[in-house]
């Protein structure tokens, strides 16, 4: 508990002595580039596989006669815009970016260059970890679109090339019964998991004490807290908007 009280307040530090907004642009400007662009390969070929795969898992599942093959291209669909492109991308997210961020930020904290920032007048949490919150919540909703898009595209190349279905009954099955309300829900998991990954890995980096070893530790604890986090909030989420 002491621990979540911390970072709440943690949280609302950030939003106190603020600097300008030209500042806060800047930054959040150069954080974007490296949580977002440089993300996007290892986001395409996550996703590529994962709707192939899908569909190849699908299709050896759905045996019985009865059943129509787009169907398979619309259970690909499902998969992709309600749980893989969010959770599984995110996860990976936390991995790859919420690592960064603690250790960069804990690298700071033992070095000293926060403590230089402090002395300075600027609160160090607001100027370093704000930015990193923004930029997250802009460019993961981007790559959880990136990766649904390409997820049903990975799943309709390997449906064409292995024979399972054609292409004309894939595209069929996309469309076949599709809820808007499901590219919604993606996008709102998106946005809270973009800040918890944010927000975990910011504050376990800039609380960090001791040495080299100690960033290394922080590191690990943001990416398994995050995905604490984020399979908790993945369950509530569905909790609350498609099954009330």
């Amino acid at each position: 508990m002491k621990s979540i009280g911390k970072y709440f307040i943690f949280i609302g530090s950030l939003f106190v002595k603020m600097e300008s907004f030209k500042t806060y642009f800047k930054l959040t400007m150069e954080e974007c580039v490296l949580i977002g662009l440089n993300s996007f390969l290892l986001v395409a070929l996550v996703s590529t596989f994962m709707g192939a795969v899908s569909t190849l898992q699908t299709a050896y599942n759905l045996v019985s006669p009865f059943i129509p093959d787009y169907i398979i291209s619309t259970v690909v669909r499902d998969m992709m815009l309600l749980e893989l492109a969010s959770t599984v991308i995110a996860i990976i997210y936390a991995g790859k970016v919420g690592s960064s961020m603690a250790g960069g930020l804990g690298t700071m904290r033992i070095t000293e260059q926060i403590d230089a920032l402090e002395v300075m007048g600027i609160n160090s949490a607001s100027y370093l970890v704000l930015p990193k919150i923004l930029a997250s919540l802009l460019m993961f909703p981007v790559l959880v679109i990136f990766a649904a898009a390409l997820g049903i595209l990975g799943g309709y190349l390997a449906a064409v090339m292995t024979g399972i279905m054609s292409g004309a009954d894939y595209q069929y099955g996309i469309q076949y019964l599709f809820v808007e309300y499901s590219v919604k829900f993606a996008l709102i998991k998106s946005v809270v998991f973009a800040f918890l990954v944010a927000s975990i890995s910011s504050f376990k980096g800039y609380y960090t004490t001791g040495g080299a070893l100690e960033v290394g530790q922080a590191s690990t604890r943001a990416v398994t807290e995050s995905v604490i986090a984020i399979l908790l909030a993945d369950y509530l989420l569905a909790q609350m908007l498609l099954t009330s």
